[in-house]
């Protein structure tokens, strides 16, 4: 039988790999794919063709795709599927598959592969797509018979979907995919995974005694626990709540915890508030869940949190101790944990044993880092995002940053209630993410408003995606914050180079609004800070995609900013503006 096309018999009674892979899908409850056809894939693509129970994105690159299905993970808390072509098209989705790793998010990448038999010839669009992604994923398959199709994409689902979240690949050669399945194997049954073991009755013990006693606590969450789910967010702020202790976020958990709490310190880091990073310092007790002590976060190590002890509750047991030594390591679901921590816990303590971390606290938060000089004839990317919060109050949006310097004030400055609306690439910092995450978001999510802030340089990685919010009918709201150059990689160059700009100024900006339109997208400019509100308002209510290009002051640099190898205690609160703590 010639197995790239079966006889039209042999179809009209068996199921083909490509149908296979499909109906697997279906059952992993699938329902949205990202991707872009090739001539490895178009087997698949023609089952794609009959098949209405998958709706399919056609993207402008793969890079995009796994971008896209990201921001339909982390807002819906489900798998994102892509699928692409071989050779180029699988190699172009590293990028992505990284940014997923790197941040825990489930995607299951499936890729198109030449025939088995052209397998390690050098065979047109041939490459080595498990070598390619042993290190961007956390499983990764090639399936050699359509028998074999959907026990591996249920294996791949699990492996996407349990422990520690995180990119995998299933890779299937083109005549697998036109193949008559000859058995039909029972798939490993999905769902959730199995309930991770809780840590014993001792730690657990230890851990509440700890929190009891604490006078400087600190909770500090992360992105395990958007991860996690709402039930795990809302277990984090009971927590906190019935401490009464100052709560602060990595940027992978902003949203985690209510920015509209009183408790709420703002993101700690690098670019953290003043509070946030000072409390830390000062905090006898920090207790982390769902982070892994980035060095984005702790700064030099050897200044971080001298006087703390550490309770780290995390899903991977692998993590706990890896970074900063962990007094009290707490590894499983963060739900489950959280609540066996709030069964041994007790009554409430009394709130006044914190009085006086609290005035210290409200010290540090009278300096007001975060605050800024507003302009009339001109805009400063601060008052940006400001005005930007401003806009967004009550809409329960869902925001997309790219990387860079607005990316970091969209951290300080916009304000989350709720998981799953805030999406940024944290771990690997990838220029590009942010407009296919942002469609991602709206194909999820197509009643919400949903807003990319993006920089002139970020957005030119995947500009070709506007292409796809107007054929999908995606009116997502960009907002490019442009300065006319890479705005973050100038400040440093600035602080630690003695200013020389090596590269970083772009000296041919394309006209975004010109660009803009040629893409059906409407678009406007607006260069002056009192008309910054009316621009934003127009924007956001326009009833499709929308480009504002705001242009915003050149050389702006975004603080506080703990520089490399400094502590917490080390703050940069402007150019050569110190607050030690």
């Amino acid at each position: 039988m010639n197995l790239l096309f079966p006889p039209a018999d042999v179809l009209a009674t068996t199921r083909t790999g490509a149908q296979c892979l499909l109906d697997a899908l279906v059952e992993c409850g699938v329902d949205t794919i990202f991707g872009y056809p090739g001539g490895a894939v178009l087997p698949l693509y023609d089952a794609l063709y009959a098949d209405r129970r998958l709706r399919h994105v056609l993207v402008r690159h793969e890079q995009a795709a796994v971008h896209a299905a990201q921001g339909y993970a982390r807002t819906t808390g489900r798998l994102g599927v892509v699928l692409v072509t071989s050779g180029p098209g699988m190699a172009n989705t590293t990028s992505g598959l990284l940014d997923a790793l790197s941040d825990s998010i489930p995607v299951l990448c499936i890729s198109g592969q030449v025939a088995t038999h052209l397998i390690g010839t050098s065979a047109f669009q041939e490459c080595d797509a498990l070598g390619i992604a042993r290190t961007v994923t956390k499983w990764r398959a090639q399936v050699r018979s359509a028998d074999d199709v959907a026990a591996t994409i249920h294996a791949a689902v699990r492996a996407a979907t349990t422990g520690r979240p995180g990119p995998v690949l299933v890779d299937v050669p083109k005549d697998v995919q036109a193949q008559a399945a000859q058995a039909a194997t029972a798939p490993a049954p999905v769902g959730t995974s199995a309930v991770s073991a809780l840590p014993d009755a001792a730690r657990l013990a230890e851990a509440a005694a700890l929190i009891r006693h604490a006078r400087r606590p600190v909770f500090y969450g992360g992105g395990g626990l958007v991860n996690a789910g709402p039930a795990a967010c809302a277990a984090f702020a009971d927590l906190v709540r019935w401490k009464n202790g100052p709560c602060t976020l990595t940027l992978m958990g902003l949203g985690a915890f209510p920015a509209s709490a009183p408790q709420w310190l703002g993101m700690l880091g690098m670019h953290g508030t003043l509070e946030a990073n000072l409390a830390m310092h000062h905090a006898d007790l920090v207790v982390c869940v769902g982070a892994r002590f980035d060095d984005r976060v702790t700064g030099h190590l050897g200044h971080f949190c001298p006087d703390a002890k550490i309770i780290h509750v995390d899903i991977d047991p692998a993590s706990i101790g890896r970074v900063v030594r962990a007094d009290v390591g707490l590894a499983g679901d963060c739900c489950a944990v959280l609540a066996a921590l709030s069964d041994v816990l007790g009554p409430a303590p009394d709130a006044r044993l914190l009085d006086d971390w609290w005035a210290t606290i409200a010290g540090w938060r009278s300096v007001r880092c975060l605050a800024f000089e507003p302009a009339a004839d001109t805009i400063v990317p601060q008052q940006l995002m400001h005005a930007l919060d401003a806009q967004l109050a009550g809409r329960d949006a869902v925001v997309a940053t790219d990387v860079g310097q607005h990316q970091m004030w969209a951290a300080q400055y916009l304000r989350f209630d709720a998981p799953g609306r805030w999406l940024t690439s944290g771990g690997a910092g990838t220029m590009g993410y942010g407009l296919p995450a942002a469609i991602g978001a709206q194909v999820a999510r197509p009643e919400a408003t949903v807003v990319c802030v993006s920089g002139d340089a970020s957005i030119l990685m995947n500009i070709q995606e506007l292409a796809t919010a107007v054929q999908h009918r995606c009116p997502v709201k960009l907002i490019v914050s442009n300065n006319g150059c890479m705005g973050m990689v100038r400040q440093w160059q600035e602080l630690h180079y003695d200013g020389r700009y090596s590269h970083t100024w772009a000296e041919a900006l394309p006209d975004f609004v010109a660009l803009a339109r040629a893409f059906g997208w409407q678009a406007a400019r607006v260069t002056r800070g009192d008309a910054l509100d009316a621009a934003l308002a127009a924007a956001l209510a326009a009833p499709g995609p929308y480009l504002l290009d705001v242009a915003v002051e050149q050389t702006e640099n975004c603080f506080p900013m703990i520089p490399a190898g400094r502590g917490h205690h080390e703050i940069l609160l402007g150019k050569d503006r110190w607050h030690g703590g």
